[in-house]
């Protein structure tokens, strides 16, 4: 299940509270791995780390890396929270967090008294990459509004992994971060969906709320064997907590698996399965003949008799990633290698300019 090796901190490419970059040498080969300083402690040059390598073992398309379990020359660290909540349970890894749900937290009383999100607008995707470029979109139009972010545990569960967070919140992008499950790291911690949904409300006070895993995606090709099942259940949390939800569709002509072309299957599972409310989907206008291909495939699954189908015009993603100086990549691929995924997060952006503005 576990591959373990012991290895000597050779380098530090770049390290600040919450991920170190470091190089390790690994049986004479100097290679990749990330340590997370509030879990296992700062390492130095020189330490000699235990290393999870499995995934570069399995060469996973995530995994480009090791992760330090344990550092040889710094063992001991003190408890540092207020909380009684833990994350990663019964794990050798389990750590305590202060979370908004615990009876001592200062936000108790108010997700206790929560009543409704009021229409606020919850815009939920699936993979990780579909965030920044909704942010750009979002916030070069709403400046003076707030993004709250909320990572779900499907994927990477600390919030220190992915660099686009970092990124975003240090240009002022996405005001405030939530973690749920056994995901953590976040501004504010939660247990599960429902009070991270009431605490983007009530006290990031945000006006719009954005979902997804952190880094990374499990699939198996299989209908249902997909951690991005879980945007299905997400959105339902929404609607019945009063909020708006608007479900981002993952959509692509440059995957080569066919499942993925137009919309993905993993959607398209998603809509006609799983969610057990009416969502509302924005759909980015294409050309003739991959508009007609998604148009085919809403019209074959019934999706737009379950739902509220919009169709935005949209040719300003690049312009705004751009605007911000910002990147994207998803799969391997950019926005020149595949426009229209990226486009598909930021129309969302745009839905909620032309059908949800003040």
């Amino acid at each position: 299940m576990i591959s373990k090796k012991v290895g000597i901190v050779e380098s530090i490419k770049h390290s600040d509270d919450d991920l170190q970059d470091i190089r390790v040498n690994v049986g004479g080969q100097s290679q990749r791995a990330y340590n997370y300083p509030k879990m296992t402690g700062e390492v130095s040059i020189g330490d000699k780390v235990v290393l999870n390598t499995t995934a570069v073992e399995l060469s996973l398309g995530t995994g480009g890396y090791h992760f330090v379990i344990s550092n040889l020359n710094n063992m001991e660290s003190d408890l540092d929270a207020d909380g009684h909540i833990m994350k990663l349970r019964y794990t050798p890894y389990q750590i305590v967090v202060d979370s908004v749900e615990d009876h001592e937290s200062k936000y108790h009383d108010i997700i206790n008294n929560f009543e409704s999100l009021d229409k606020l607008p919850v815009v939920v995707g699936t993979l990780h990459s579909m965030l920044t470029p909704f942010v750009a979109s979002y916030k070069r139009n709403n400046p003076n509004k707030k993004i709250a972010y909320i990572m779900t545990d499907g994927a990477a569960l600390p919030l220190y992994l992915s660099l686009n967070v970092k990124n975003l919140k240090q240009k002022g992008l996405i005001d405030s971060t939530i973690t749920i499950g056994n995901a953590f790291g976040g501004d504010y911690e939660c247990i599960n969906i429902y009070t991270a949904l009431i605490t983007a409300k009530e006290i990031a006070k945000a006006d719009v709320v954005f979902v997804s895993m952190g880094p990374g995606i499990a699939g198996t090709g299989t209908k249902y064997g997909f951690t991005g099942i879980e945007q299905g259940p997400i959105l339902d949390a929404v609607k019945k907590l009063g909020g708006a939800p608007i479900a981002i569709p993952r959509i692509s002509f440059a995957d080569k698996r066919d499942r993925h072309q137009g919309i993905s299957h993993h959607s398209i599972t998603v809509f006609d399965k799983i969610v057990n409310v009416d969502v509302n989907i924005p759909i980015t206008i294409y050309e003739d003949e991959k508009l007609n291909k998604i148009k085919a495939q809403i019209k074959e699954n019934k999706l737009d008799e379950k739902h509220n189908i919009v169709f935005i015009k949209n040719n300003k993603c690049k312009e705004d990633l751009e605007y911000f100086g910002l990147k994207v990549k998803s799969m391997g691929r950019n926005y020149d290698e595949d426009s229209e995924f990226f486009d598909s997060a930021s129309s969302a952006a745009y839905y909620l300019m032309e059908v949800c503005h003040d």
